[in-house]
């Protein structure tokens, strides 16, 4: 018995050695991928001219956070660039709040999502919804649970222009609002950082990509020649899968640091 009692503790206490070098070794890896992330707002800027951005912005039962979206982004410090909200078949007050911020802000295009094809993911039938009525050089994607600081667009038009880029995402601040968020944010942030690091997306030599669907920015040329959301239709991670066909293809992207400029 008490053989057995010892090679249970060694083993339990092996286990525990593997788990915590495990964990040592993820945590660093996201320290360093934060260091190294650069950030939106500190760049050389270039001479370009100012292209007009459409914001494509799905919602779906988003009354209590689709106001102050809409607030950050009609205050933009940016003046070439619509807002294209879509409303995805709410059962909630959203497409009449988003009915009402159109009447007061022509920036804002309201849109009412047809039905859902078969084969599509709810979201990413709304983005393509908002696409059809796009009008800009730029496609600025976000999401309806975001803030966003007003100098960020044309943060995001500069930075992408001035590296001459043909995509760009930002990391946001991640809000915690319940107490399983903040029980899980920590994990999802590690494995974010450590799978999806910034250091390797912003490599062309590696085959990692990522956007974050709170906010990515990409030349509409680009986003038609990748398939547009069509080519991911069914993807469940359809911002991941967006950055992965940006990168195969041969476009050039940048992930960046924007938790002091967006909030989500």
């Amino acid at each position: 018995m008490e053989l057995i009692s010892d090679i249970l503790n060694y083993s339990l206490t092996a286990i525990l050695i593997g788990v915590s070098m495990t964990w040592a070794f993820l945590i660093k890896s996201m320290i360093d991928s934060i260091r190294l992330t650069p950030y939106l707002d500190k760049f050389e800027r270039k001479e370009h001219a100012n292209p007009k951005v459409s914001v494509i912005l799905p919602a779906r039962n988003e009354e209590e956070f689709i106001g102050k979206c809409l607030d950050s982004l009609i205050g933009q410090d940016y003046t070439n660039y619509e807002i294209i909200v879509v409303d995805d078949s709410s059962d909630d007050t959203t497409g009449k709040i988003i009915s009402e911020y159109a009447k007061k802000n022509s920036k804002i295009i309201p849109v009412s999502a047809q039905i859902k094809p078969d084969g599509w993911m709810g979201k990413n039938w709304a983005c393509m919804e908002g696409y059809k009525k796009a009008t800009g050089e730029l496609l600025l994607f976000t999401d309806a649970d975001t803030k966003h600081s007003q100098n960020v667009i044309s943060l995001a038009v500069s930075h992408l222009l001035s590296f001459n880029l043909d995509a760009l995402s930002a990391i946001p601040k991640m809000r915690t609002i319940d107490f399983w968020t903040r029980i899980t944010l920590p994990m999802i942030s590690t494995f974010l950082h450590t799978r999806f690091s910034a250091v390797r997306v912003n490599d062309p030599s590696k085959k990692t990509a990522y956007f974050f669907g709170s906010f990515f920015i990409i030349k509409q040329k680009t986003y038609k020649e990748i398939g547009m959301h069509e080519g991911v239709k069914h993807e469940i991670i359809e911002d991941g899968a967006l950055g992965k066909k940006v990168k195969e293809s041969g476009y050039k992207m940048k992930m960046t640091r924007g938790d002091h400029l967006i909030e989500a």
